[in-house]
C-alpha cells in the first residue's frame, strides 16, 4: 500500500527548493537527508532528499537533481509516498498507523458485522469511517483500497477509543466493537470530504 507523506506546493525561490505539504507524522524522518521518495504519479520520481529545513511553519526540502526554478514547478503538485511496508510498527502495543486498520473487518462483541474501515480521520478525537457491508463475506463485501478512500459522507462514523474498539486484531483482520445504543445509527453520514489520496497520519 502507498502512504502519502506529502505534497510539492510550490517553488521557494529560485533554486529548486519546494515547499511541501507535510502529510505526516514523522517528517523528520520521512524528509531526512538521504530518503528516497517514490512519487504520484510515478514519472516524477524517485526523489531523493538532499536537505529539508523548517520556515515559517513551512517544510521546505531539496532534492537531487533538482537546481532550478524550471525543474522545480515541473514537480508542483507531485504526491509523496512510501510503501507501507516500510514503515516500522509502532512500539506501544495499543497503538496502530492508520494504515494498519484500514480494511480491517468489524464487527461486534456479539459477532455481527458491521463493514470494513475505510479511512481514519483525525478531527479533535481518532474516527473510524467503516464502510457498511465490507465486514459480512457473504454481502459481497471486501477490502478497502488504500488510505484515504473512505469518505465521512459514506460511511459509519465511530470514535477510535478503548471503550468501543474494544479490539484490534490484526493478524485475523479484524476490530471488534462494543457500540453503546444508537451509535451505529448515528454515526452513519457526516460532514466532511475526502480530496485526494490519503496521509500517511497514524496514532503515533
Amino acid at each position: 500500500m502507498q502512504l502519502v507523506v506529502g505534497r510539492i506546493a510550490r517553488p521557494h525561490g529560485i533554486r529548486g527548493e519546494l515547499a511541501v505539504e507535510v502529510r505526516t507524522d514523522e517528517p523528520d524522518q520521512r524528509f531526512a537527508v538521504g530518503s528516497v521518495l517514490s512519487t504520484d504519479p510515478p514519472g516524477a520520481g524517485p526523489l531523493t532528499v538532499t536537505a529539508a529545513r523548517w520556515h515559517s511553519g513551512r517544510l521546505l526540502v531539496r532534492f537531487a537533481r533538482i537546481g532550478d526554478i524550471e525543474q522545480a514547478v515541473a514537480l508542483r503538485g507531485i504526491w509523496l509516498v512510501v510503501d507501507s511496508a516500510e514503515i516500522p510498527a509502532p512500539d506501544e502495543p495499543d497503538v496502530f498507523h492508520d494504515h494498519q486498520l484500514i480494511g480491517l473487518r468489524v464487527v461486534t462483541t456479539a459477532g455481527s458485522p458491521v463493514g470494513t474501515v475505510a479511512d481514519v480521520l483525525h478531527q479533535g478525537q481518532d474516527v473510524l469511517v467503516i464502510e457498511p457491508g465490507g465486514g459480512d463475506p457473504a454481502a459481497g463485501g471486501g477490502a478497502a483500497g488504500a488510505a484515504g478512500t473512505g469518505s465521512p459522507d459514506h460511511g459509519l462514523l465511530v470514535p477510535f477509543v478503548a471503550a468501543i474498539a474494544v479490539e484490534v486484531d490484526l493478524a485475523a483482520g479484524r476490530l471488534v466493537i462494543d457500540p453503546p445504543p444508537g451509535l451505529l445509527e448515528l454515526g452513519a453520514g457526516g460532514e466532511g470530504t475526502a480530496a485526494g489520496p490519503g496521509p500517511e497520519g497514524g496514532q503515533e
